[in-house]
């Protein structure tokens, strides 16, 4: 039976977690770009300028028409709940005033 699926066998001591890059493999080094030489200012600002062009060509842009109807509807998104706001903002308004109206009128009854 393999390990992995024998549960009472022993885990494998973990090891020691340190700081810097040697406590990391060098896979993940060189992902993070940190093996190899040091690259100077201009080098780093080359290669990101590169990394840009190359990811910008992997972008779908939408077609002319998809962006003329996503802008039509978030349009009528925005004009339907500006309304709807109003609307509520003036109902929940007058609702204060007359309920401010009733409160006086029953102080004013009770002598307050």
């Amino acid at each position: 039976m393999d390990d992995i699926e024998n549960p009472d066998a022993s885990l494998p001591a973990p090891r020691a977690a340190g700081f810097g890059e040697g406590a990391e493999g060098k896979g993940a080094r060189r992902e993070r770009g940190l093996s190899g030489p040091r690259v100077g200012r201009v080098g780093r600002m080359t290669q990101f300028l590169r990394d840009v062009r190359a990811e910008m060509k992997r972008v779908s842009w939408p077609s002319a028409r998809e962006v003329k109807n996503t802008t039509i509807i978030t349009l009528v998104a925005v004009v339907f709940f500006a309304v709807y706001l109003f609307l509520v903002d003036r109902v929940w308004s007058f609702l204060l005033i007359q309920l401010n109206h009733g409160l006086d009128s029953l102080s004013r009854w009770l002598g307050f």
